[in-house]
């Protein structure tokens, strides 16, 4: 079935591309399954306030670990020479280690006052694992896009199966302890750091020479040549990160009750598609997008990606937001049948980010990183500013409030990403 989807999605391209997504799919679904079948457990071990809990340090390590890089971790393929991508990487690498210090000094000085200030006192103990994980999260990105540009995707594919089982078996065993929230943080934070050691190795290993090429003067002059990724690119992943987060940390600290937790399982349940094929196909399309620029021929790329995308992933979309009304409180315990009611509503706005997520490449690869910022803004603007609105005039619906406007969010963005790589 796995090979009759991937055939579907790439036939009108090259057989590289064929190869390169299904080695990363079948790899990413490995990771995947070993994630979905152990929520019916973890939903039982652990109660909806300690995935809340989880759901902002979920929050705060996707917002700094996105960034951690300052997105020189996007430009490490781009390069024509590997030794300037080798330079490019190590910016990268410096960045993430930077960016987890200044990080580690507020949490590590003033807990509690961190944790108050973000509305949650029961964090602020467990607050020391977020700069690690934070560190461990950018230091993998880093290492993965250089193993995209050497095409090395079954090593990939390794470590993200590594890294699942190691997190989720992490969690399971001190769940069953009766650990509280502090399993699932620990369990995320060893996901996190796990498959470090195989890429570094690789690199090692395989990549002597271009290793050998960096110095002062070749980073300083690869972090100038692609300035434009800090630049631009971080506030946009930063007004992305936070339009997608900040939103579920207001829920937690105003909402009544554990609705953050059953926010975040309704998001990973309508999240599995893009875990499993949207992000392969992102990081495939990232490293065959410049050459179809050069050839001319990235408009059709990319809207084949689309239409192909969006073929596969709208039935089984709506026929998951369809169902997860009834079957989530049977699944995954009594207690989550809202999270299942929440899946319904976010399914247009999976089913855009689907579509849309995997291409947003295309602004990059084109120098659009402006635009791309410009939209990550709007989104956040627009996400943030109807959860507050809901707050005021409809406390009740809050989180189906925050679903829709990631729809328009994602349909913004689509029609701008069309716009852009038909020029």
């Amino acid at each position: 079935m796995l090979s009759g989807v991937l055939h579907r999605l790439t036939d009108p391209f090259r057989h590289g591309f064929v190869r390169d997504v299904g080695i990363l799919t079948g790899g990413t679904v490995a990771a995947q399954a070993i994630a979905v079948l152990a929520l019916p457990i973890l939903t039982r071990l652990y109660a909806p306030d300690d995935f809340s809990l989880f759901a902002v340090y979920l929050a705060l390590v996707s917002i700094f670990s996105t960034i951690g890089c300052l997105r020189y971790n996007i430009a490490v393929p781009l390069p024509k020479e590997d030794t300037d991508g080798m330079n490019v990487l190590v910016v990268s690498l410096l960045s993430a280690t930077g960016v987890s210090m200044i990080l580690a000094l507020p949490v590590l000085i003033a807990p509690r006052s961190v944790a108050e200030l973000l509305g949650l006192t029961d964090l602020a103990p467990l607050l020391w694992l977020v700069p690690i994980s934070v560190w461990a999260a950018s230091i993998y990105t880093g290492l993965q896009y250089w193993a995209s540009r050497k095409k090395q995707f079954g090593l990939i594919t390794k470590t993200r199966i590594t890294r699942s089982a190691g997190g989720v078996g992490a969690q399971l065993s001190l769940g069953a302890f009766g650990s509280g929230g502090l399993g699932l943080l620990f369990g995320q934070t060893l996901n996190n750091s796990l498959g470090i050691v195989g890429l570094a190795r690789s690199i090692l290993r395989r990549d002597q020479t271009a290793l050998r090429a960096v110095n002062r003067e070749g980073l300083r002059r690869n972090a100038r040549t692609y300035r434009r990724f800090p630049l631009f690119s971080v506030p946009e992943a930063l007004f992305n990160t936070a339009g997608l987060q900040v939103p579920i940390m207001i829920i937690a600290a105003i909402a009544a009750g554990p609705e953050a937790g059953f926010v975040l399982l309704a998001m990973r349940v309508m999240g599995l598609p893009m875990a499993l094929i949207g992000s392969s196909v992102a990081q495939v399309f990232l490293t065959e997008a410049p050459q179809e620029l050069n050839k001319g021929r990235l408009g059709d790329f990319t809207r084949k990606t689309m239409k192909r995308l969006l073929g596969i992933g709208a039935a089984p979309l709506c026929l998951v937001g369809a169902v997860s009304p009834f079957l989530f409180a049977p699944l995954f315990g009594d207690e989550w049948g809202r999270a299942g009611v929440l899946v319904a509503w976010m399914t247009p706005w999976f089913i855009l980010q689907f579509v849309a997520s995997p291409v947003s490449m295309a602004l990059h690869v084109t120098g659009q990183q402006f635009v791309a910022m410009f939209l990550q803004a709007f989104g956040l603007v627009s996400r943030v500013g109807a959860v507050l609105c809901a707050m005021a005039y409809a406390p009740d619906y809050i989180a189906e409030i925050y679903a829709l406007s990631g729809a328009v969010f994602y349909g913004v963005y689509l029609w701008i990403v069309i716009r852009v790589v038909k020029k």
